[in-house]
């Protein structure tokens, strides 16, 4: 059975997090991870309060690493239930994805994610932002409603689109508190996101700006399996531009509905898993694609 891997992205991390992975082989990894990034990597994933844990670099670093090891023992057990065809990642797990996909070696890839959190959080830092999930409204009164503020002058753009009723927005805080009172008018509901930052809209161009060198200096795999991109839900293999693609998904929204049917339609998958912390791109493909199989292997019991 064609099969597609997912990875989740910054949001799903939590206190003690890595707990169900130590004692696994695969727990090595962080042993590379931390050598790479100068993070202690089995410190932030097992002893690191949840509030610290939010931090936009920590959190990042803590998501992928999570991430690579579960499937790196996923993959060791044969517990894929297929054989993979392509792999995508929502934003921060593109690049947990570009390793499955053959396309970056783990240390290379955990210098990226390095390097994106910090370039991340200190553009945050540098321009206060806000974030919110709109439920219930199209896509399409989304994208028209935030147009309309932006020609009276506020800062707000379409962030993530993640699932039909489900779109994510970001800008100004008080881009986002006027959206919440515009919500109604297009039969959605705002709920605030806790975030550091605007991420996914211009508010990230100086990250963009130093995430670009980095990606530029990293040695991507000539030929891998096919991986959906953020930017534009398009299937990329080894004959592609990631430095350009990686530059982009920081300031561009996450196409995630669109890079699912991408999947299930002209990629054939059949069955996605869902490889890292939580359950979230499960419940959005449910969502999107409500007649394909998928499931989360979320923790070492769920590979048995």
């Amino acid at each position: 059975m064609p099969i597609a891997l997912l990875f989740p992205g910054q949001g799903t991390q939590k206190e003690a997090m890595g707990e169900p992975w130590r004692d696994t082989p695969s727990w090595e990894l962080t042993r590379d991870i931390s050598e790479v990034t100068g993070e202690d990597l089995p410190e932030l994933l097992l002893r690191t309060p949840g509030d610290r844990l939010r931090r936009t670099d920590l959190a990042q670093l803590a998501v992928f690493t999570v991430s690579v090891i579960a499937h790196a023992e996923a993959v060791r057990r044969d517990a894929l239930g297929g054989r993979p065809v392509a792999c995508a990642g929502h934003s921060l797990g593109e690049y947990a994805a570009l390793v499955a996909a053959g396309a970056l070696t783990v240390p290379a890839a955990a210098a990226l994610v390095a390097a994106r959190g910090r370039a991340m959080r200190r553009a945050a830092e540098a321009k206060e932002g806000a974030m919110g999930v709109l439920v219930a409204a199209p896509l399409a009164e989304v994208t028209a409603l935030t147009g309309r503020m932006r020609a009276d002058g506020c800062e707000v753009w379409v962030a993530n689109v993640n699932a039909p009723g489900q779109t994510v927005v970001s800008g100004s805080v008080e881009g986002i508190d006027r959206l919440a009172g515009e919500a109604p008018s297009i039969g959605a509901k705002l709920i605030r996101l806790q975030v550091g930052g605007a991420f996914h809209s211009p508010y990230m161009a100086p990250a963009a700006d130093a995430l670009r060198a980095a990606l530029k200096d990293t040695a991507f795999a000539p030929a891998h399996l096919p991986v959906v991109a953020n930017v534009d839900a398009g299937a990329h293999a080894g004959d592609c531009d990631w430095p350009a693609l990686g530059t982009r998904q920081l300031t561009s929204p996450v196409l995630w509905e669109q890079s699912v049917r991408t999947l299930v339609g002209p990629l054939g998958c059949r069955r996605l898993v869902e490889l890292g912390p939580g359950r979230t791109l499960a419940g959005l493909v449910r969502r999107i694609s409500p007649d394909t199989e998928v499931v989360s292997l979320d923790g070492p019991g769920a590979l048995d």
